[in-house]
């Protein structure tokens, strides 16, 4: 099957796996498309989405009954098992639909990919986000096999130290983080079934219901650590604007009212994640994400 990956998605996994895997993986791709179409039923092939995601492969294709859906083929590092198993549970609330599945794909229901939250004014998109969101946060299925926030952001400290160790300059923002994290993860107050990467742009538009999230990387811990990705939404606009660092921290306070999480610690976890994002995009080369994350950190 001969079709060009989008660049998006060939970058993103030079810089998260190495060129070689990458390479790899890419390589094998029009065999593992195959493989997966099989495996989820025939559907038809359409296009690729493009600029699609980071982490996966996406074609909107037709089933042998004419619904519309969208196929998601993703390399074992992106952890599609996972994804599946959260998509099965919410089966539908608050998720876009699992159709089918096969080895490192999924089909889903077809949603929107060009109309996500990020079209809308950032107040309306707050709102529709939130209602979202607390859909998603419900007991994990027996048995399950998700990491904790406890476990996840642990693997991330090593990281961050280092990036810290290479630059000075970062020192007093890492060690804040750290120890934010530290006080956070020595009580977890729940443990739900969390999105992992809630934002705006993973909310789209659907015909089902007007809004529906996608690409989830499931964890399960408190309800504080999946909002925190959200507070960060559109910092590049708080950034631009005079006032960005106080509306930064009013909107940590509305949406933990909204959705009573507290406040503090909603607080800490956006600290934790804005720093761990920054560092994190710093060391794949990624300078101006990265710098715009720790500039909206250092307001926290």
């Amino acid at each position: 099957m001969g079709f060009e990956p989008p660049q998006r998605l060939v970058r993103a996994l030079g810089e998260s796996c190495g060129d070689a895997a990458a390479a790899d993986w890419l390589a094998r791709l029009p065999a593992l498309t195959e493989e997966a179409l099989s495996a989820t039923g025939g559907p038809a092939v359409e296009r690729v989405a493009a600029p699609g995601g980071r982490s996966s492969l996406v074609l909107l294709v037709t089933c042998a009954d004419g619904t519309p859906a969208a196929l998601k083929i993703a390399p074992p590092g992106a952890a599609p098992e996972l994804e599946r198993a959260a998509l099965a549970h919410w089966n539908g609330w608050g998720a876009v639909r699992l159709v089918a599945a096969g080895p490192g794909a999924l089909l889903l229901e077809r949603l929107h990919p060009e109309v996500s939250l990020r079209s809308l004014p950032e107040a309306k998109a707050l709102l529709e986000a939130a209602g979202t969101v607390r859909r998603l946060w419900v007991e994990p299925p027996a048995g399950h096999g998700f990491e904790t926030v406890t476990e996840r952001t642990g693997r991330r400290i090593e990281p961050m130290r280092a990036c810290a160790a290479a630059d000075p300059g970062l020192e007093p923002l890492v060690c804040a983080a750290l120890a934010a994290r530290e006080e956070l993860v020595a009580h977890t107050p729940e443990l739900l079934l969390l999105h992992g990467n809630f934002r705006q742009s993973k909310v789209l538009a659907g015909e089902r219901v007007p809004w529906l999230t996608v690409g989830p990387e499931p964890l399960v811990g408190e309800r504080a650590y999946d909002l925190a990705r959200l507070v960060r939404d559109r910092a590049e606009d708080l950034i631009a604007s005079p006032g960005g660092a106080v509306t930064a921290r009013r909107r940590i306070r509305k949406l933990a009212d909204s959705l009573d999480v507290d406040r503090e610690r909603l607080h800490g976890w956006t600290l934790f994640r804005a720093v761990e994002s920054g560092t994190r995009a710093l060391t794949a080369g990624r300078r101006q994400e990265g710098e715009l994350s720790l500039e909206f950190a250092s307001w926290l």
